[in-house]
This record gives structure tokens, sequence and C-alpha cells, in this order.
């Protein structure tokens, strides 16, 4: 089947016109036209395609995720708080404060069971800072768009294969492009319902 129909380099766009005007009377491939016919070329195509724009989005949202998580509002506010003037004028002294005298009711011996040292909490991931954190989102949302568009793209090629192949249809190299931009339309319209939720 290879040799019968040689595959055309990728994107291979023609002129869609070619296609539609006049549809009677033509044949059902055109000289100028590029056709796919196996499965796995349909696969590859789409996949392309569906890179091609499904994986932007995801990656604006993971470098917009990076960006807060690396650079946040209370880390600028912390670096200038000692630029800002101060709103007290004196400091409270002892006097000033009504402090209770605090009844120690337990015991202070340190074997008793209810005795409990204070001690210093320690850091979770002490080696893991807030950089590496954000690198880890921005790479998940990368993963998430390359295996999304892996996935969606064998679905829709493979399912689109099978029907022009049953059918006995000639797959212009159109088709994938329209497969890779409906299936982004369909990853756009699963953010409706969390963007209600916010709102």
């Amino acid at each position: 089947m290879q040799a019968e129909h040689p595959v055309p380099p990728w994107p291979s766009l023609y002129n869609f016109l070619i296609e539609i005007e006049p549809i009677a009377g033509k044949p059902p491939v055109q000289p100028s036209g590029h056709y796919l016919y196996n499965a796995n070329d349909i696969y590859h195509f789409t996949l392309y395609w569906t890179l091609v724009f499904y994986t932007p989005g995801f990656l604006i949202c993971g470098l917009y995720a990076f960006l807060n998580l690396t650079f946040t509002q209370h880390s600028r506010v912390r670096r200038f708080l000692c630029l800002a003037p101060s709103k007290y004028t004196a400091v409270p002294t002892r006097s000033d404060i009504p402090l209770k005298a605090i009844r120690n009711t337990l015991s202070p011996d340190p074997h008793s069971a209810a005795y409990m040292p204070g001690r210093a909490r320690t850091k979770h991931n002490e080696r893991r800072s807030r950089l590496t954190f954000s690198i880890i989102v921005a790479f998940t949302f990368a993963v998430c768009a390359v295996g999304g568009a892996v996935v969606g793209s064998a679905v829709t090629g493979y399912a689109m294969a099978g029907l022009f192949k049953v059918a006995r249809y000639n797959m212009s190299t159109w088709i994938p492009f329209f497969l890779g931009i409906i299936q982004t339309l369909i990853g756009v319209l699963g953010l409706w319902p969390t963007v209600v939720d916010i709102i």
C-alpha cells in the first residue's frame, strides 16, 4: 500500500477550494491534492496538528503558574517592608500591657506523661525551594499537554482512519488539521465548568 500511495510530507496543505468548487462531476482524487491512506500516517498528521494547537494553551497556563509560584506578592512585600515608614510611634512597655500570671498545672517532671517539651518544628522538604516546586508545576503542565495530545490524537486519528477506510473515502491532509482544531476547542470547552465555579 505504501508503494501505491506515497506519504506526503507534513503539513502538505493545499488549496482547499479544489475539493469544494464544483463538487458535481469531479473525480475523488484531485491531481494537486494530498491524501493519506495509512492509519499510522493519519495518526501522525493528527498528532502534529494537535501538538501545534493544543500545547501552547497548556504551556501558557504552566508559565503563568510558574511565575505566580516563583514571584509571589508576599515575597515582594517582605523584600520592601524595611523601606516602608512605620505606622507605630512608640513601642509598648511591660507596664502598658496588662499581663496575667499563668499557673502551670502540668508537672515539671520530664518523665511524666503530661510533660511536653517545646521543640523546634522541622521543615518538610528542606532541600526543595519555591523555585523547584514552580519548575515541577510547569513540567507537569507540559507533560499533561503532550500526554493529552497523544491520547486525543490516537483516539480521533485512528477512529477517522477506520471510518474513511470503511466508507472507501480518500482522506485529505486537511482532515487531521481540522481534527487538531476540534480537539483543541473541546479542551477549551472543558475549562468552562471550572470558570463558572470560580465566578
